[in-house]
C-alpha cells in the first residue's frame, strides 16, 4: 500500500522542473511589452477601428495570457494589429510576457 503513494510522490517531484520550464523571465518580459503598453497601458483607451474599449491587461491570469498571445500568433484570433504582435513573438517571448504581466497588481 505504501508503494503508490511513493510513486505518486516521485512522479510529482520529476515532473516539477517541467511546470517551472514553462513560466518565462519577467525580467525578460518587462522590456518586451514596451510595445503593449501604447494600447493597454492607457486607461479607459479605445481602439479607433473597431471601435471598442483596450482591456488592461497587467495582472491578468498567466495561463489566459499565454493561450491569448498564441491565437493571435496562429491567426486564431483576428484583431489586426495584436494578430501582427503575435506573429512577431517566439514561443519563449510569449512566456515571459505572460510571466511579468500577470506578475502585476491590477
Amino acid at each position: 500500500m505504501t508503494r503508490a503513494p511513493l510513486l505518486a510522490a516521485a512522479l510529482l517531484i520529476t515532473s516539477l522542473p517541467c511546470f517551472a520550464a514553462e513560466i518565462g523571465d519577467a525580467a525578460a518580459g518587462k522590456t518586451k511589452v514596451y510595445t503593449c503598453s501604447g494600447c493597454h497601458g492607457i486607461p479607459g483607451w479605445k481602439n479607433p477601428y473597431p471601435n471598442y474599449h483596450v482591456p488592461k491587461i497587467g495582472g491578468q491570469n498567466y495561463d489566459y495570457l499565454v493561450a491569448a498571445l498564441t491565437e493571435y500568433k496562429k491567426g486564431e484570433r483576428a484583431h489586426p494589429t495584436m494578430r501582427a504582435q503575435g506573429e512577431s513573438l517566439s514561443e519563449q517571448d510569449i512566456r515571459d510576457i505572460a510571466t511579468y504581466l500577470s506578475s502585476l497588481t491590477p
